[in-house]
This record gives C-alpha cells, sequence and structure tokens, in this order.
C-alpha cells in the first residue's frame, strides 16, 4: 500500500474563469488571476491498495458514488497512467468550509487530489506539472497548487496552461469576508456551468475585453492599488454572472441577499470603507477588504439580513503534503 496526505486551499477569482476551449482539457477561454485562502483547506488522504476491487471516495464522512466518484476516478486515471502503475485507490477527503456553494471547493479539493495522488505513486511533479495536473480534475484547481496571488495562463494548450503566484501571501494583507447567505450545494455546478457559457450572446465579449481585465488586475495587485483592484473585479464578476443568466438555459446563482450586499457594498466604499464584492459561480458574496478594516466590515455583514454567516480568510499558500492520513 501507498499513502499521502495533502491539504489545498481554495481560492476567491479577482478576474475569473469561465467557459472553455476545450472541456477535456479544460483549458480555459481566458486566463485568470485569483488569491489563495488561508485556514480554509480541504485535506485528502490516497492510498493505493494492491486488494481493492475498484477505486472508492469518501466525501466529508460521506461514502460518495455517481459523478462525484466518476470524475475522481478519470482524474485517478491519468495519474496512474504517469506513473505506470494500475492499483485501485481509497479516497477519503474533508472540507472545513461549506462544499458546492461557490467558495471553490472543487478547486481545493483536485488541488490536494494532485498533490496526495501523484506522492503516493512515486511521482516526482514540479509545480508547474502539479498544476496542469490539477486542472484536469478541476479548471481553477490549477490556481489552488501555487501559493498566495495567483494567475493562470490560458496558454496555448495543455503544455501550458497553468497557474503560477505573482506575488506571495504575504505581499498584501488582503482579507476575504464571505457572506454566507445560503449553504445547500448549487444545483447547477461549475463543470457544467463552463460548458453553458459559449451559448450567452455575451461571452464573446466577456472574453475579448479580459486581456486587458487581466493587466489591470495584475498590475493593482502588484503596486497594491485597492481602488484599481476594486473596480476591475467589481466589473469582472457582473460580466460572468452577466453570462450566466443569458445563456441557454440561464444560470441565475443569487440570491436576495446576495443582491442586496452587491448594491450596498459601493455605497459603503463611497462612505470610505475599503471593500469590494465578487462572487463566483454560487449566491455566496465575497467581500474583499485590507486587514485593518475587517472588524469593521464585519460588524456591517452582521447587520444585513439574509446573512446567516461569515468566513474569514487572509492569502493563503500553496497546496502541500501533511505528514499523514490524519483527517480533520
Amino acid at each position: 500500500m501507498t499513502t499521502a496526505t495533502a491539504q489545498a486551499f481554495p481560492n476567491i477569482a479577482f478576474i475569473k474563469y469561465w467557459g472553455n476551449r476545450s472541456d477535456r482539457l479544460r483549458l480555459p477561454a481566458n486566463g485568470s488571476i485569483s488569491m489563495n485562502l488561508a485556514g480554509l483547506y480541504t485535506q485528502t488522504c490516497v492510498s493505493f491498495e494492491p486488494g481493492l476491487a475498484a477505486d472508492a471516495l469518501v466525501l466529508n464522512h460521506v461514502p460518495s458514488l455517481g459523478r462525484s466518484l466518476h470524475r475522481v476516478i478519470s482524474f485517478l486515471n491519468v495519474v496512474r497512467r504517469m506513473a505506470g502503475k494500475k492499483d485501485f485507490a481509497r479516497v477519503t477527503s474533508e472540507n472545513n468550509f461549506p462544499t458546492g456553494a461557490g467558495i471553490a471547493s472543487s478547486a481545493a479539493a483536485y488541488a490536494a487530489l494532485a498533490v496526495a495522488a501523484s506522492h503516493a505513486l512515486g511521482l516526482d511533479l514540479s509545480e508547474c506539472e502539479l498544476s496542469r495536473l490539477a486542472r484536469l480534475g478541476s479548471g481553477s484547481a490549477a490556481r489552488s497548487v501555487p501559493g498566495g496571488f495567483v494567475e493562470w495562463q490560458k496558454g496555448e494548450a495543455d503544455a501550458d496552461s497553468y497557474a503560477y503566484s505573482i506575488a506571495t501571501p504575504e505581499h498584501w494583507a488582503l482579507v476575504d469576508l464571505i457572506a454566507i447567505v445560503a449553504n445547500e450545494h448549487k444545483p447547477v455546478g461549475s463543470s457544467e456551468g463552463h460548458r453553458l457559457a459559449g451559448t450567452s450572446p455575451l461571452q464573446a465579449a466577456r472574453v475579448a475585453g479580459a486581456e486587458q481585465r487581466l493587466e489591470i488586475g495584475r498590475n493593482a495587485i502588484l503596486a497594491r492599488d485597492f481602488a484599481a483592484l476594486a473596480e476591475v473585479a467589481e466589473l469582472d464578476s457582473n460580466l460572468m454572472h452577466a453570462v450566466m443568466m443569458t445563456s441557454s438555459p440561464p444560470l441565475f446563482y443569487w440570491q436576495p441577499a446576495s443582491l442586496a450586499l452587491m448594491k450596498i457594498v459601493p455605497q459603503w466604499r463611497k462612505g470610505g470603507l475599503p471593500v469590494f464584492y465578487t462572487l463566483d459561480a454560487g449566491p455566496n458574496v465575497h467581500l474583499i477588504c485590507e486587514a485593518s478594516s475587517a472588524e469593521i466590515l464585519k460588524s456591517h455583514l452582521d447587520e444585513i439580513p439574509g446573512v446567516i454567516s461569515t468566513i474569514q480568510a487572509g492569502p493563503g499558500g500553496p497546496a502541500h503534503l501533511v505528514p499523514d492520513c490524519t483527517l480533520i
């Protein structure tokens, strides 16, 4: 039996990934930029065992079947081919944050799985190779492999579509206060949503402007220019959700409290509180501020109807091995 355990953080995208040039390889329609979220993590143990008759997946203490298991099996088949091995695996994975609610649980999951499965089979992969591998399980998982503030270049093909750090976690003390407005698993997952992106008449325009938004976002992070990052991140989030809502069939992830926050955040900013919003494929709202403003922002959120709870995270590090299979 060969075993390894890895931990990875979800990420919040400031410049979004939505839509693929290749669904099989998860090659994105455009590049993206994100920040890993410290304190929120997936921990995954992978054991390749000669006696197993098939791969098995336990997610958050519950045996997983159907689509989730099939997706993991497909991913493990890639790792097995790379290593020239045939043993089946037992995968046990846990999150310490809500799963499938727009907090990039699949990003953390496949980044952790890439690190653990490759190590268990004796592969010595570089960060670039791990990012490419994780991308095959979940596109945004490519961004959860490196640490800190991360850019995923769309690339021309599989070989050059990977993510890398553009700044360390220590570069900028940003805080993501996630306003939880729904804990339920979203009815349409991101993988299905990516396949619908091309049906929206707005997707081509969103992709056409992505390079300019990437440059603005990258420069804003490097210069720690909060106002510039706020403007481009809110625009980019709105563009992605406009594509979702005009796809066929349309995807509506927002809840009433999501929209209420999107309307009030610019008012808070005009009033002198440096904060901006961004939403991934889900109803929960990520409110980004500098660490010095986190407490006052949280007090504001406590007064918003429909906000169930808040989760706070700063910039996180890279996906990494942990000593054993002791899970959360």
